[in-house]
Formats: C-alpha cells, sequence, structure tokens
C-alpha cells in the first residue's frame, strides 16, 4: 500500500518549514496543499478543529498537528530512512528540550515584537529576542550541529526562524551576524543541505510579505 501524505500549509511559515525540511529529509513524497489563513477552507477546520492552524500532516486520511509533534511523527514513522532524534534516550530528551526551548521561549512572538512595536517596548523585545539566540549559542558550542555531527531534530526546529531574520534586523535595527556569528554561521551550514535549501523562501520575499501582511507599508 503506497502512502499517502498531504501537508496543509502556508509558505512564509517558520513552522510548516519544519515539517517540508523533516519531509525533504526523508526524502517522502507528498501532496502540498496552500492555505489562505484569513479564510480557512473546510478541510483545515476538520482536519485541526481545536487550533484550527497550519500545518496540518494528514498520512492516509489521519491527521497530525503541531509542527514539532508531526516532526517526531515523520521519524517515527519512516524510521528506516535519515533518523532525524538520537537513538539513545537521554541525547533525544535533550534534543526534544532545546525543541521546546525555541518553542517556550516563543522565539516567535518575540519575533513578531521587533515589527509590531516601537520605542522601549521594542528595545526590550531586541534585548530578550538576542538573549534567547545567545543562549542558544551556547548550546551549539563549537558543534557543526545541535546533536554534533549531524543534522537533525533541533537544527529543524530552529532553522526555519532563519527566513524571517531579514525582517527581524531590518526593523529592529541590529545584525544577526554581529550579535550572533555562531548561529549565522550554523544557519549557512544547515542551508548548504538541500532539505533545507529548497524548503526556506528567499528572505526578501518573507520580508515582502510581512510589510503586507502586517502594514508596515
Amino acid at each position: 500500500m503506497t502512502d499517502e501524505v498531504v501537508l496543509l500549509d502556508f509558505w512564509p511559515s517558520m513552522f510548516g518549514m519544519r515539517v517540508r525540511v523533516a519531509l525533504a529529509e526523508k526524502g517522502i513524497d507528498y501532496q502540498y496543499k496552500e492555505q489562505d489563513l484569513k479564510n480557512k477552507n473546510e478541510l483545515l477546520l476538520k482536519m485541526n478543529p481545536v487550533h484550527k492552524k497550519i500545518p496540518v500532516l494528514i498520512h492516509n486520511g489521519k491527521p497530525v498537528c503541531e509542527s514539532l509533534v508531526i516532526v517526531q511523527y515523520i521519524d517515527e514513522v519512516w524510521n528506516d530512512r535519515s533518523p532525524l532524534l538520537p537513538s539513545d534516550p537521554y541525547q533525544r530528551a535533550k534534543a526534544r528540550f532545546w525543541a521546546d526551548f525555541v518553542d517556550q521561549k516563543a522565539v516567535y512572538a518575540v519575533g513578531k515584537k521587533l515589527f509590531s512595536t516601537k520605542g522601549e517596548e521594542q528595545e526590550a523585545a531586541k534585548k530578550e529576542f538576542l538573549e534567547i539566540y545567545k543562549t542558544l549559542e551556547r548550546e551549539l558550542g563549537d558543534k557543526p550541529y545541535f546533536g554534533g555531527e549531524t543534522f537533525g531534530f533541533v537544527d529543524i526546529a530552529l532553522i526555519t526562524f532563519y527566513s524571517w531574520f531579514y525582517v527581524y534586523e531590518t526593523f529592529g535595527k541590529f545584525s544577526m551576524e554581529t550579535e550572533c556569528p555562531k548561529i549565522i554561521a550554523w544557519a549557512k551550514r544547515c542551508l548548504q543541505k538541500e532539505s533545507v535549501a529548497k524548503s526556506l523562501p528567499d528572505q526578501k520575499k518573507v520580508y515582502e510579505l510581512a510589510l503586507e501582511l502586517f502594514g508596515l507599508k
């Protein structure tokens, strides 16, 4: 039986990008269905009735929601191809901790404040944003990837935010390469992988969309 895999997504979503990278890493064929989040269709509402958000992976008619859950699901189902999580239980727990750190520290929410606020509030958001990334830099250390020599779960959780860096830098008036050089070096390393390069949209294209979406023009 051939697996039927469908992804409900929105192209600039860093959460949807995670799933695209994971599917590409595993070499899984799937049908991509772009979603209009202003006019959510019946399929999205049916497949994710709780949060009504993308991404949603539909595998043989069954929906899986929330990006990090989906990536873990992909790793477990297609476990004979390029493992994304370490086999060692401790290292696997550690990877889950740092992926959760990215989400719990609200990297998305703090980043959004860089272009949705001004003055002191924006400066506070910039400080918090850079502190989060400097914490991640310390965890990365001198390793090529967060898990060591191999691209994996934490890298997938974080690399998709790279596509929004130009938006954050432009409105926050700072340089990620100056503030967090190890993160940028790591990001460029990740982008050498085809699974990442083909899944992340151009930063300028994301910037143009952000101007339109958030009324920043």
